[in-house]
């Protein structure tokens, strides 16, 4: 490593970085940039959502020599403990990512979100060495935030209170699951942070918002800017749960890459912290507002339809990134509108099939 990273482990020629979901949509951005950056990347990965493969083939393309793959089911402790031993680091990004799932299959997503999470940890527990793990958590460990007071601005929800308004939800927020999800992610979040504070593993957390960006092929259940664009260029109308004015920072994936490397390569300074990880105030969008701009860029509106609000689904979530900024040394985030007009030109070209496109969406 160089003088710029001080607090990273040395790694030999033996030793992948080990990226679990690294063929999904941050994971497969993320390997990129590792790779690029010369280090050699195990991939962990049941390729088990569609369209993951073609992303493994991506990276296998682009750099034959640096990507390794093992095709694998979190749930199966041998095979990641496995994987684990092999690495100089890890970044935890596996996981059941939808409320929905969880609430239908509330044991599958313990099984694969907490259950997995912890076998990851104890495995790097029991290897010794403080090989480093940075974990994907999400702002749902927070709650429906239904106590904080919103005015409805034109077509997006705002707070009452002026500090939330201008700086976002901080870390300092009390934590409160909601649906099993909630808790899945919430519980694994805590176990990371302790991991670090009880055994010494060096630990961060990244509490993410929404992340969007090339390579995400948006479903119903997540990534709703993606699924948003794909229904627009088909000329496919669009279905919102609640009445669109719910508001998320949406982050670059670009910038959300920036901010796992930078856990990493200062996990001495901030082992056992978490950091709230969106595009902050500067980037809050309602999901009507997002239609409106994919409508300037299409120059056609966007047919939309409305469905009942889904459980646990937060009006107004916008991080407040000045911890992370700080600490981590993060660049302003890139203006919204210019990411998302890159991400449309990007899906114009891919293109993905239709049956990867579900009907509706949420934030």
């Amino acid at each position: 490593m160089t003088d710029a990273m001080p607090n990273v482990p040395a790694i030999t020629g033996t030793q992948p970085i080990l990226v679990t979901g690294g063929a999904g949509f941050i994971g497969s951005n993320l390997a990129d940039r590792l790779a690029g950056e010369g280090h050699d990347v195990l991939i962990y990965d049941a390729l088990s959502r569609p369209g993951v493969e073609s992303n493994l083939e991506w990276l296998k393309r682009r750099h034959p020599r640096r990507i390794s793959a093992t095709v694998a089911d979190v749930r199966d402790a041998d095979s990641l403990a496995a994987a684990a031993g092999k690495a100089a680091a890890v970044f935890h990004l596996a996981a059941q990512v939808a409320v929905t799932t969880s609430l239908v299959d509330p044991r599958e997503d313990f099984d694969i979100n907490l259950a997995a999470s912890f076998n990851l940890l104890d495995a790097l527990r029991r290897r010794g060495g403080r090989v480093p793990l940075v974990f994907a958590s999400t702002n749902k460990v927070y709650g429906d935030l239904g106590d904080i007071a919103l005015d409805l601005l034109g077509e997006a929800y705002a707070p009452r209170d002026r500090a939330i308004r201008d700086r976002g939800v901080g870390e300092e927020r009390p934590l409160d699951f909601h649906t099993p999800y909630g808790c899945s992610k919430g519980a694994a979040d805590q176990y990371v942070l302790d991991f670090g504070r009880s055994f010494g593993v060096p630990t961060a957390v990244l509490r993410m918002s929404c992340i969007y960006g090339q390579r995400q092929m948006g479903t119903e259940d997540q990534g709703w800017v993606a699924h948003f664009i794909l229904r627009a260029l088909r000329g496919e109308p669009i279905s919102i749960y609640g009445d669109g004015c719910q508001v998320r920072d949406v982050m670059d994936v670009g910038d959300a890459v920036d901010a796992y490397l930078a856990c990493w390569r200062r996990i001495g300074a901030v082992s056992g912290r978490a950091f709230n990880l969106g595009g902050g105030p500067a980037n809050a969008i309602s999901l009507r507002q997002l239609l409106a701009h994919i409508g300037d860029l299409l120059g056609r509106p966007v047919e939309t339809r409305y469905a009942d609000w889904r459980a646990g689904d937060q009006r107004y979530y916008v991080s407040d990134t000045s911890r992370a900024a700080r600490e981590l040394g993060l660049r302003t985030a890139r203006p919204w509108r210019e990411g998302v007009a890159a991400l449309a030109g990007w899906l114009r070209e891919e293109r993905a099939a239709p049956e990867h496109a579900p009907e509706h969406a949420g934030a």
